[in-house]
This record gives structure tokens, sequence and C-alpha cells, in this order.
């Protein structure tokens, strides 16, 4: 991974109750002059089910004070979950924010600004009865529309549900991409379970760990416009992972969202493809944090490929299933298949992801059939003979690039990869070249094969319990797409590409 790189610096914070002073004073003995005026600014800037993030910016129109007290009340049960730029109290309806060390003197004209994240129930209107040191703003404050859902916020290509105002995943690789201006940003999270990787301008700004219910905040950047990207590094197939959207600093504001690239790559698989343990230099890893810490699907071929040429991608993919058959047989009641369809996965209430008309791939690069081969059949299995898993793995496959045909069109070109097996058989390799042969020859010239050479790649296998490390995936990225190169695709002949259309 990149390190953090100066001017950056990243920080984690919790979403926490705020303390409730009972019978807290709205107005108290500071070291200040009344004001005559104030005008207040109340803009919300994000919002999701059961939460939001505001700023207030206020303007003293009155006399210079060197100290201050600002207050409001909210109009319908909303709190105040986590403040910055000030210290809150907030008792009921009424919400108490006094200056911080730094922020106390207001000369006349001045303005101050404190961001804050909230909770709401059944509505989240602008607060009322706004003061400064007790005296009443003039004016009503100015209140600017939230956002409906982060996906007004941020682009994304991946299979994600929405959620109130948020969106569900689980896919790995999920990624977000979105536009602020200011000097930093927050990404408000909801996930236990996954870990994720946070970019501004391209550069690795954090790595965030299970944060929970979290707003990570990038913050000291150079004042300007910026972009930010969230990737999810790892799996989690049976429980879902929530964003809710973006929240600028005080001063700063979200802008429109990226459009989407023309170019498109799906990659479908198993760990290969998930970007299993990548991370790690041992193939033992359960002592540097085990597979989760170690496994970064945004360093994985796949991502690393759809990089390189500018495209938007998903990455499909499921450690330990195969196309018919799952590692060493085990759980012979679903494969990768049962599963493909889904928006998330295995959770209970998983449902058919609705393809979008956006979503048509120019590549579907796809490797199965690792886990169908790499180990021994077991008494007890559906196969007694490998020359039977084979026939049936061929026959589930054709059936796979059927139903791929028809969602993504003619154009579309499939590559089915596959890596050296010959250790334990070579009816991989066997079937995906018959699989191949038996498309062109029924007139479906846009599917082929590329066989990964462990050998001749120069794969060391560092990673996680013998899976590819990160050097692994570059060479795999560069194995796909010198393959892509040798396709009917116009990507070589062209520039950078961010919107339109492609093939």
């Amino acid at each position: 991974m990149r390190r953090t790189r100066a001017p950056y610096r990243s920080t984690i914070t919790a979403v926490a109750t705020v303390m409730v002073a009972a019978g807290a004073a709205l107005t108290g003995a500071l070291a200040a002059r009344a004001a005559a005026g104030c005008r207040v600014t109340y803009t919300v800037t994000s919002q999701w089910h059961g939460g939001f993030g505001a700023n207030v910016g206020v303007t003293n129109l009155g006399d210079p004070v060197t100290g201050w007290r600002l207050t409001w009340s909210f109009a319908a049960g909303q709190a105040v979950t986590q403040l910055w730029n000030g210290t809150v109290t907030q008792s009921g309806a009424q919400v108490s924010v006094a200056n911080a060390a730094w922020n106390a003197n207001l000369a006349t004209g001045a303005g101050v600004a404190v961001g804050f994240n909230g909770s709401w129930t059944a509505a989240n209107p602008v607060p009322t009865d706004f003061a400064l040191n007790g005296v009443a703003c003039n004016g009503n404050p100015t209140p600017s529309a939230p956002a409906t859902s982060v996906l007004d916020q941020v682009s994304t290509p991946s299979r994600v549900r929405v959620a109130g105002a948020g969106v569900q995943y689980t896919w790995p690789g999920t990624y977000f991409e979105g536009r602020f201006r200011g000097t930093g940003v927050g990404l408000v999270l909801n996930d236990a379970n996954n870990d994720y990787v946070v970019q501004v301008d391209g550069a690795t700004v954090a790595t965030v760990v299970t944060p929970g219910q979290a707003t990570h905040r990038v913050r000291n950047l150079t004042s300007g416009e910026h972009t930010v990207r969230l990737a999810k590094r790892t799996e989690s197939p049976w429980a879902a992972g929530e964003f809710a959207g973006l929240v600028a600093d005080a001063g700063g504001a979200i802008l429109s969202k990226p459009a989407p690239r023309a170019r498109k790559m799906e990659f479908i698989g198993d760990s290969w493809t998930a970007g299993y343990g990548d991370m790690s230099t041992t193939r033992e890893c359960a002592a540097t944090g085990g597979v989760n810490r170690n496994t970064n699907a945004d360093a994985a071929f796949g991502a690393l490929t759809a990089k390189g040429l500018n495209a938007d991608y998903q990455v499909n993919a499921w450690s330990g299933l195969g196309m018919v058959r799952n590692y060493n047989g085990q759980n012979p009641g679903y494969d990768f298949r049962t599963y493909y369809e889904t928006d998330l996965q295995a959770v209970h209430n998983s449902q058919t992801w609705p393809v979008p008309g956006t979503w048509r791939p120019q590549v579907v690069v796809i490797g199965l059939g690792i886990n169908d081969f790499s180990t021994a059949l077991n008494a007890g299995e559906r196969w007694t003979t490998i020359d039977q898993l084979a026939a049936a793995y061929r026959a589930a496959y054709l059936g796979f690039l059927d139903k791929l045909r028809t969602r993504y069109g003619a154009g579309a070109h499939f590559v089915l990869t596959y890596p050296d097996l010959s250790y334990q058989t070579t009816a991989l390799a066997d079937s995906i070249q018959q699989i191949v042969r038996t498309r062109n020859a029924a007139g479906d010239a846009r599917v082929s094969a590329l066989y990964y050479d462990n050998t001749a790649l120069g794969l060391d296998l560092l990673g996680c319990d013998w899976h590819p490390s990160q050097r692994d995936h570059q060479l795999l990225a560069a194995a796909v797409t010198r393959h892509l190169g040798t396709l009917p695709l116009t990507w070589w002949n062209t520039g950078p590409v961010r919107s339109g259309s492609g093939n």
C-alpha cells in the first residue's frame, strides 16, 4: 500500500452520542460583548436514512465579540451526534454551541462556521430561533435542499442497493467516486465487516479498517477542487456494508459527481479475482492480520487492468466457489452461478440485481474453474470421475456464457482465463479450450481463452494460502492487457475516455 503523503491527514471520527446537559443555559457568562445581530446560513450537505450532515455559518453583524455561543432549536426532534469547530450541548430541542479556543474572536462582519452530523426520524426541517450570544439573528436561515441519495453525490458502476439515502453492497471492489471543494471531506460509513481504501486526487490517503458507524475524515488538503474515491477492499458475501455519502468540511461544498466512463469491464471469478490475501508477502498470513487485513480487491488484477485502460468496472467474485464444484467439494448445495445475478450475494434479503441500461461492458473476463478442479474428488460427491466433472463443468460454462451473451449483447468480448493446474489435472485447460472452440464454431467469435502460465509469467504465489501476491496481480493485469490488445477493440487507437460510447 502507498503511505499517506503530505499534506494529507486522515482521521476516523466515530459517530457518538452527544452528552446532554440538563437545563443547559442558552447564554452563559461569556467574556463577550452582546452582538447587535447576526446572519445565519444553514446548509444540509448530505442526508441518509436516519442521519444527515449540515454546516451552520454565522456572520456577526454587531460589535466585535471575544467569545461566542450560537444557539438554535430543532423543529422535529433532530439531534446533533458529532460536531466540529466548537463544543456542543443539547437539551431536548435546544442546541448550544460554544466557540473553540482558536475561533473565539469575531470582529464586526466576520463569520464562523461549524459543521455537524445529526440524526432525524420523521422529518428534517431547518432549525429555528438562531441566536448569537442570546441575540436573535436577523432574518431566516438560508437552507439548501439536501441530497436525496448518495447516488446524487457519487458515481459508481458497482452493484448497490438503495437504502434510504444511502446504499448497501457486498461484492468486493465496490467503489464510489465523487468531487468536492475545500480543504477536507468526510465519508459516512456503516460497516463492521469490511476494510476500505480512500484516495484523494489519485493518491491513497488512508486504509479504513472495519469502521462501524463512522465518518472518516480527510483534512488539511490544499484548498481547491478535489476528487475522492472510496473502494471496498474485502469480501463480505453474508453481510452488507453501507455508504451514506460525502460531507464537506466547513466552508467547502460537494460538487457534481463525475460522469461515467465509456469503457466498461466486468471481472467474474473466485479468490484470484477477489484479490484474496494479495497484500501479504508470506503464504501463512495469520501473524500479519489474517486474510481480511491482507486482502485488497482494489489492487487485484481486475482493478489494475481497468484503471490502466481508464475503464469503469465490476468485480463479481467469491472465494472458494466454482462453476459447478466449490473448493474440495464443500457446500454442494450452491455454486457461483447461484449468486451471480444477486445484488447483495448471500444476504438474507438478497434480490436479483436490476441491470441498468448503462451497464454494458465491452469486455468480460471470467476466471472460474480453479475450485472445480484443484482438489481431488471426495467420496459421496455427484461425480465419481474427473471426466464426469469436466463434462458437467463444460455444460454449465456454456450455459453461463449464453446468459451473459443475452445480458450484454453480441458485441461483448468474453475472455476465459485459467492457470496451470497440471500438478492435479489438465481437465481445466482442456475444458476451457473446448468451450472456446464450441462457441467459435457456433459463430460466436468474441470468445477467447487466456492461459496464465505460472512459470512464464513468474508468479510467486506469495499471497495468503498460495494465492497471487500484489506483484503477481500486476503481472496478471499485464497479461490481460496484452491479450485485450489482440482483440478487435478500438481502445488501443484512442486516448483516455471518460464518457460517451466506445467498443
